[in-house]
């Protein structure tokens, strides 16, 4: 389990622009999660999956990330291919999915208005991803899901964003103490997908690679 360190508070109000559009979806919909959406999987985990933030309708709704929108689809059919998850995903907590040596967590735990969230908004929620990353200790593999969480993990590393440019595809070793590689994808969104910026075959290539990376670290 993750400490509170690495999970932000309900009531979080450390970004005054979330929490102010977070109250309001808890008026619109009470019956919804609307609250930072803590990491899906635990501390064990080799592979960590970072995306963007939560979106209104999915995460913020059920309380776990890429639940309940279109992102989760894709990206819990290809854990699933991969070993990385078990079960049948149906687009609620409860499904009875579960993940296999990987976790995943946003780079912002709060719905974003637009999904857009601003860079003191990331600031504010990396030093969250850091304790997470520092509270797993078998971990040998990052994926992180767009230019935003790639910056962001690159950032929680204390690294140069120049040294590591984002790239669908990109592999870079990263963390000087620990042997870790970071696998950059472009987000599984709505838009990536029907736009054919990402294609499911893309998007597996890159859980292919992550595969292929563990298997050989055994």
């Amino acid at each position: 389990m993750f400490s509170a360190k690495a999970k932000p508070a309900r009531n979080c109000s450390h970004c005054a622009r979330l929490a102010t559009f977070r109250r309001e979806a808890q008026e619109r919909e009470p019956e919804w999660f609307n609250a930072p959406v803590p990491p899906f999987g635990d501390t064990s985990a080799r592979l960590l999956i970072v995306g963007l933030a939560p979106g209104l309708q999915g995460a913020n709704r059920t309380g776990r990330p890429f639940t309940g929108d279109h992102a989760g689809e894709l990206l819990y059919s290809t854990l699933s291919d991969y070993g990385f998850a078990q079960g049948v995903y149906a687009a609620r907590p409860d499904d009875g999915l579960r993940l296999v040596d990987a976790t995943i967590i946003n780079a912002v735990r709060c719905v974003p208005p637009q999904n857009k969230p601003q860079p003191d908004e990331i600031a504010r929620c990396r030093p969250f991803l850091e304790a997470a990353i520092a509270e797993m200790p078998r971990l040998r593999a990052i994926a992180a899901l767009g230019r935003i969480a790639h910056d962001s993990v690159v950032r929680a590393f204390g690294g140069r964003l120049s040294a590591y440019p984002f790239a669908h595809g990109a592999e870079f070793p990263i963390g000087k103490e620990r042997r870790l590689t970071l696998f950059d994808s472009y987000h599984c969104s709505r838009y990536n997908t029907n736009t054919r910026v990402l294609t499911p075959e893309m998007f597996r290539a890159v859980f292919s690679r992550v595969r292929e990376t563990l298997d050989d670290a055994r």
